[in-house]
Formats: C-alpha cells, structure tokens, sequence
C-alpha cells in the first residue's frame, strides 16, 4: 500500500519537507496516508501518528494494518502535543488545521514543542498571524513551498526553533506572503498575487458604488491597506499590477 501510495500535492509537499532519517511525530495524522509514505519510503524510520478523534485513528490504524507498519508506526490518541513525550521524535508534522489552533498546539506546551529539531506545518487559515507567532516565538522559517490544487492555494512551512530573527521593516510583508516564498519568487505565489489582486479590484468597484457609510469607508481604507502590500509583494516579484 506505502509503495504504491500517491499523496495529494499538499500532503506530498510536506511529506517532501522532512529531513531523512527523522522519527517523526504526526499531530492531526488523519488517515495515516503521510505516516505510511514516510515509512515505507525510508524517510523516517518510524513515526507516531496523533489525533485528538478517535475515528480518524481507527482508519489510520486498519491502514497502518494493512500495509504491515504496525513496528515503526505508532498511533496514539493526543490533544495536540498531550501524549507527546519528549524525545521520541525530531520532526514534528502540524497539516491541515487552521493557524490559531496550530499557535495553540505549539503555546500550550512550549518544552515539547521545543523538543523538535523542526516543524513542517500547513496553516489553513491565519496565515499572516501564525508565520507572525512563529517569529515571536523564536521560530525561524528555513523553507517554504505553495500549492495550488482544487482552485485553493496552500503554504508550507519549515522552520527550527531557536532561532532570533531580527526585525525587519518589511516584516508585514513576510507575515503575509512568506519570507522564503517571496525571495524565491516562487510561481504559485505569483498566481496568488495575481488572483487577489483580481479579487481586490472588483471589490474596489463594488465598494466605490455603494452608499457612502463609517463602515465602508473602513473597508475601503482596509482593502487600500492590503493592496498596497499586494503591489509590493508584486514588484518584489517582478510582477507588475494593473
């Protein structure tokens, strides 16, 4: 089953990410599909899969059964990093939730969180706010990839922690688009650009034909605000807008 395993595009992107011959450890593990790739690639020689619901971790376990893993992976039920304890493993994996309940994963027990060598995490929502969170908290983002699949785009972060990253005047900037993201000048950011540039422009022309009111002149000062750092992430591109 591992072998023949194909991952979506995000999950093969953070699966990508891991550094060969981590143990790993699978916050929000799913269906198992990542921890069996990791194994049975010989990236990681073993892996501890979590989740905080029981039926996700009974399906990871009949398919954990099913390709023969049951010595190098080891499913546990886990709120966040709980039933984690420090040392079995030096790649942490954090996909498929949103961004403050990340921040929360990693805040609540901060000497576990610590503990890894590095994080791959996949915020889906409160992008900005969380690469925001992990500078604060002494999180340096080394690596970064996006993906476009079923018309939504995802960002992947690799980061280490112990790391002072100092400030920057164009750290807004960073916490939106990605620091690496944005050097790299990686396509699909460059498609992102381009579609909520798009998406900004309609709602401007929405907004300039609506009754003038307090609430839509603070949202049209609100959308000038985001577009500005849409131009600017674009010409750090080398893009240019309309």
């Amino acid at each position: 089953m591992g072998k023949k395993m194909v991952l979506s595009a995000r999950m093969q992107a953070v699966a990508d990410m891991v550094t060969k011959g981590n143990r790993v450890c699978d916050v929000g593990c799913d269906h198992g599909f990542v921890s069996i790739y990791l194994v049975c690639r010989g990236i990681s020689p073993a892996v501890l899969a979590m989740d905080v619901n029981q039926g996700p971790l009974l399906r990871a376990r009949e398919h954990v059964r099913e390709a023969g893993l049951e010595e190098y992976i080891t499913l546990r039920l886990s709120d966040g990093l709980a039933a984690y304890n420090p040392g079995e493993a030096q790649t942490l994996i954090c996909a498929g939730m949103g961004g403050r309940l990340m921040e929360r994963i990693l805040r609540r027990t901060p000497s576990k969180a610590g503990d890894f060598r590095e994080l791959i995490l996949q915020p889906q929502s409160e992008i900005p706010i969380f690469r925001e969170y992990l500078r604060n908290a002494g999180y340096e983002i080394i690596w970064e990839d996006m993906i476009l699949e079923e018309n939504k785009f995802y960002p992947i972060i690799k980061a280490v922690p112990g790391a002072v990253v100092p400030a920057s005047p164009e750290q807004p900037l960073y916490d939106r688009f990605g620091p690496v993201l944005l050097k790299n000048r990686h396509p699909i950011l460059e498609k992102y650009l381009e579609r909520e540039w798009n998406n900004s422009l309609a709602i401007r022309e929405r907004l300039s034909q609506a009754q003038d009111t307090p609430r839509i002149r603070v949202r049209k000062e609100a959308l000038e605000e985001e577009m500005s750092y849409l131009k600017r992430a674009a010409e750090r591109m080398g893009m240019t807008q309309n």
